[in-house]
């Protein structure tokens, strides 16, 4: 039987540090804090179909970007304030079939806007895409009107080059194309 292309990455913990947080992979402690991020409409306004989602569903995401890993050797990591371990959010690839290119996405918890955590931890994971996983493309889906994450993807050298419709709705795509 072979092994799933990810199954080292998600063995090892595949963690990174960004100066004031970690990045690392989810595990089932997680539920309650990412449960709470998820069941806030405020912060979920601008994902997906802005929905917010049950402790059930957040349960099955955790499964989902664990699977990601394993089968990419890539995905989503846990992100945690350095200092006291606390989840504030997420950020990390997504790049399912039919995705529209190779996606950096972050999420972080209300509480902690404007603390620059977003901004902090997508460079660090834009340079992981970059030298560990070689990317010379990666892109960011952001609804329109969400203008701390244009403002993310800006901070990281990120161009908003083209709008698409998807998953339901219109989405502004942003680039980071390597030099």
């Amino acid at each position: 039987m072979t092994a799933l292309p990810g199954a080292a990455a998600l063995a090892s913990g595949a963690t990174l540090e960004a100066g004031r947080l970690r990045l690392r992979m989810f595990h089932e402690g997680d539920l309650d804090g990412l449960a709470a991020l998820y069941g806030d409409a405020e912060t979920m306004r601008h994902i997906g179909d802005g929905r917010v989602l049950s402790r059930e569903e957040t349960w099955r995401a955790i499964a989902g970007m664990l699977g990601h890993w394993a089968l990419r050797g890539y995905g989503m990591w846990a992100l945690e304030l350095e200092a006291t371990g606390e989840l504030v959010g997420r950020v990390g690839f997504i790049d399912p079939p039919g995705w529209p290119g190779f996606e950096l996405g972050w999420l972080v918890a209300r509480p902690h806007w404007g603390k620059g955590y977003a901004t902090e931890a997508a460079r660090v994971a834009l340079g992981h895409a970059v030298v560990a996983l070689r990317r010379d493309r990666v892109i960011s889906l952001i609804r329109p009107g969400n203008r701390a994450s244009a403002r993310v993807a800006a901070k990281i050298g990120m161009r908003q080059e083209s709008a698409i419709e998807f998953l339901g709705g219109p989405v502004e795509v942003h680039a980071y194309a390597a030099r």
